[in-house]
């Protein structure tokens, strides 16, 4: 294996200039190497270089290169800031939903028998019940809300303790819920508790790929979603079968999003999505912006997305 080695920004200026990459202005092009980090930059080439090439394609700028970068970082902010807006709905209904049923203090609340009594789901509840127990006490002295309530009352109710819980311990403790819980929960976003159980591990995925500012626009889930009414609704193209956007690609989160999210959020998202996608476009020379739509899971026709209301959907599937 060939060790990697350091490089001053002269000689990454001087690899990049040899895969065939024009660079008008190298000073300017090192102050955002120097700024931004190498390895991120290069890791947006895939889209400017030919298929199993490593040069970038004929007429490629660092321009276009850090173009594309500069898209990603602002897409991921779109993303970041709604899925933020989901996470705390999904935490505040779970909350709500369990602290009517079980009670407010966490000794009420995180008794083993008010989730599943499924066997294969043991070990995972008693592991989740030993998460939750530790952020108690972790939090119980370092976030101000949870020791308000601890210092105080002696206690530190669900709506509290879901603000210092990650996005993951809580999709987790749904899927440890009893049924009628679950139910419960996805049924204020009017989908079924087998399609919102698909969709948490989904959103857990690019919230944290957000989080850590990972390349977001080509990225694929592991896990693909189902069908639904909006691919069948937008004419999505098939292939063998099987849709060839938003099934396990951004495209997906979007579908995903528009059930989670209301209207205006929704529709305000999708303005901004927009708005980056047309700057990109402007500034792209050797590529064209379908290029970078198709490597996203993008159809012609996505922002229609936004034009499909529930009362539509809801007689299509009658």
């Amino acid at each position: 294996m060939v060790e990697k080695q350091f490089r001053t920004l002269d000689e990454q200026i001087e690899i990049l200039k040899s895969k065939n990459l024009i660079i008008n202005n190298e000073e300017y092009a090192k102050s955002i190497l120097l700024r931004e980090n190498y390895f991120f930059i290069n890791g947006y080439r895939h889209l400017f270089s030919h298929q199993n090439n490593k040069e970038f394609r004929q007429g490629t700028t660092f321009e276009e290169l850090y173009s594309l970068f500069l898209f990603d970082r602002t897409f991921r902010t779109i993303c970041f800031k709604n899925l933020l807006i989901i996470e705390n709905n999904f935490k505040s209904i779970t909350s709500y939903q369990l602290s009517k049923k079980y009670g407010y203090k966490e000794k009420e609340y995180l008794k083993p028998k008010n989730f599943t009594n499924r066997p294969d789901k043991r070990r995972q509840l008693n592991d989740l019940l030993k998460k939750m127990q530790r952020q108690i006490r972790v939090n119980g002295s370092q976030h101000s809300a949870t020791q308000h309530y601890a210092c105080n009352y002696g206690y530190i109710p669900l709506w509290i303790l879901v603000k210092v819980l990650s996005f993951g311990i809580v999709s987790e403790m749904y899927s440890v819920l009893k049924t009628d819980d679950q139910k419960a929960i996805s049924a204020v976003y009017e989908i079924s508790n087998d399609v919102f159980s698909d969709y948490l591990p989904v959103l857990a995925n690019y919230r944290n790929l957000c989080a850590h500012e990972d390349i977001l626009y080509e990225n694929r889930t592991q896990k693909s979603i189902d069908d639904t009414i909006y691919h069948k609704l937008l004419n999505i193209p098939k292939t063998d079968g099987e849709y060839i956007y938003g099934k396990n690609d951004l495209f997906a989160l979007l579908i995903i999003m528009k059930q989670l999210l209301d209207k205006t959020k929704f529709n305000s998202m999708i303005i901004e999505m927009e708005n980056a996608i047309q700057t990109l476009h402007y500034n792209l020379k050797s590529i064209s912006i379908r290029d970078v739509l198709n490597r996203m899971g993008f159809p012609e026709n996505w922002k229609d997305l936004k034009n499909i209301d529930r009362s539509v959907i809801k007689d299509e599937e009658e």
